[in-house]
């Protein structure tokens, strides 16, 4: 498995990979941080595509092409808002790794790449958010033959070493 799990310090939307998650929001619009990064990279079309496939409720996954990025395609999901821990938050985000991974598998995606979900603006801890996304990923691998890489992007030393502490655990 450990084959299978990487993680990458810089821009998501520099990766070569079949598809990148972006970090969306409910309404799938261009916004801010991550969402915004891939929206800019990827060209106008993409807004276009999400504007087409309306809303996104938090934990459900959407796929458009990649436009201009180096992805084939992007895979929209949105996070919960960090509430404090006792309002589904911890469910809601496995639902965003789970649903996207099995979005992927679908369409025959085999290498994906996703950010830090829901720990910009929305607010999660990061070590929570990191524990979740690192076990949920896990077990949905174990199901899913197809998928051969998953990469998990993050921005800075404090975000890396929390996710290589836990792929090495």
């Amino acid at each position: 498995m450990s084959d299978r799990l990487a993680v990458y310090d810089g821009d998501i939307t520099q990766l070569e990979l079949d598809a990148i998650v972006n970090a969306a929001n409910e309404r799938l619009a261009p916004g801010a941080g991550v969402c915004g990064a891939i929206h800019r990279a990827a060209g106008p079309e993409l807004a276009k595509a999400c504007a087409k496939l309306g809303r996104c409720p938090p934990g459900e996954a959407r796929l458009t092409p990649g436009f201009d990025l180096y992805a084939r395609y992007v895979i929209h999901t949105v996070g919960p808002v960090w509430h404090g821990g006792d309002k589904g938050e911890p469910e809601l985000l496995a639902s965003c790794y789970r649903n996207s991974l099995r979005l992927a598998a679908e369409n025959d995606i085999q290498t994906i790449a996703f950010p830090a979900l829901s720990t910009g603006i929305f607010g999660y801890p990061v070590e929570a958010a990191a524990k979740i996304a690192v076990a949920t990923t896990r077990a949905e691998l174990e199901r899913l033959s197809s998928i051969q890489r998953v990469v998990f992007c993050t921005f800075g030393s404090e975000p890396t070493e929390i996710y290589r502490g836990l792929l090495s655990a």
